[in-house]
């Protein structure tokens, strides 16, 4: 566990807090599509990594509420990148499914930013490279928790 009373950890924290910051921004340039928001897009790459989902699982896993969650779908759902389709045990309940245009659109936007972060990499030496590459697992997983 890091020590942020300690300098070291203080400052790697500070670090890595500035410039997850900064390169987010970058990317978020770098969209395919400007009419959506990049919650909107958030909503469809959690649907492509984790598959259909409720409304409610997709609120959870995007940190919104419920709510807003209902209204981000039917606005997918309006411009044709998600399906509602009834739930297989409760009819009570919807489901959300990305369509084929999400996901085309998806992997356009995907490889129009991994083309951005390749880019910008080429600035790097065989040694910071090598210390990217070993870093983006531990990314992934604070990305992730």
């Amino acid at each position: 566990m890091p020590d942020l009373s300690h300098g070291d950890d203080a400052a790697a924290v500070n670090a890595l807090r500035s410039a997850v910051m900064r390169l987010s921004r970058r990317l978020k340039h770098q969209r395919v599509d400007e009419s959506l928001s990049p919650t909107e897009m958030s909503v469809l790459g959690t649907l492509a990594r984790c598959g259909r989902a409720t409304p409610g699982e997709l609120a959870r896993r995007e940190h919104v509420q419920p709510p807003s969650m209902t209204r981000i779908v039917a606005l997918l759902e309006a411009k044709g990148l998600v399906r509602l389709e009834p739930h297989p045990e409760d009819r009570r309940q919807k489901v959300v499914t990305q369509t084929e245009q999400a996901e085309a659109m998806l992997e356009e936007s995907r490889r129009k930013r991994n083309a951005f972060l390749a880019s910008l990499a080429e600035g790097l030496d065989e040694d910071e490279w090598a210390r990217l590459r070993a870093a983006a697992p531990v990314l992934e997983k604070l990305a992730h928790l």
